[in-house]
């Protein structure tokens, strides 16, 4: 997680968003913090197990809103703009490619990343 965060600070560390996630995770404990970073990967791997439907899938969909409502919770708020740049990352390959897809399965990173691209133009 200290490499997700290194690259959030060059990547977005003068935007409301990384100041948000300073403020939050400074009230949380490292343990805490912790089990924030795992449930979001076990949001993947709930990804993970949905490859074999179209990204567009009502299911799938809606995981898609329940991995932005869980980064808005305990990260930032996640806007679409957010979401969207997100899932680029995601799927850029890359740590956090490898990250996603060994904690969920081959292909789940670009899998999510096509579903969070859709939800972000549907939502729009």
């Amino acid at each position: 997680m200290k490499e997700y965060t290194q690259k959030a600070k060059e990547e977005w560390g003068q935007t409301a968003e990384y100041k948000e996630y300073l403020e939050k995770s400074g009230t949380q404990s490292p343990e805490m913090q912790k089990q924030a970073w795992r449930n979001l990967m076990l949001i993947f791997v709930e990804f993970g197990k949905m490859t074999d439907k179209k990204p567009e899938d009502a299911d799938v969909q809606r995981k898609v809103k329940e991995l932005q409502d869980y980064i808005t919770e305990h990260f930032y708020q996640c806007s679409n703009e957010v979401l969207n740049s997100l899932g680029q990352m995601y799927a850029a390959g890359g740590e956090f490619t490898e990250n996603i897809d060994q904690a969920a399965g081959t292909g789940t990173a670009v899998f999510a990343a096509k579903a969070i691209e859709i939800y972000c133009g549907e939502a729009q």
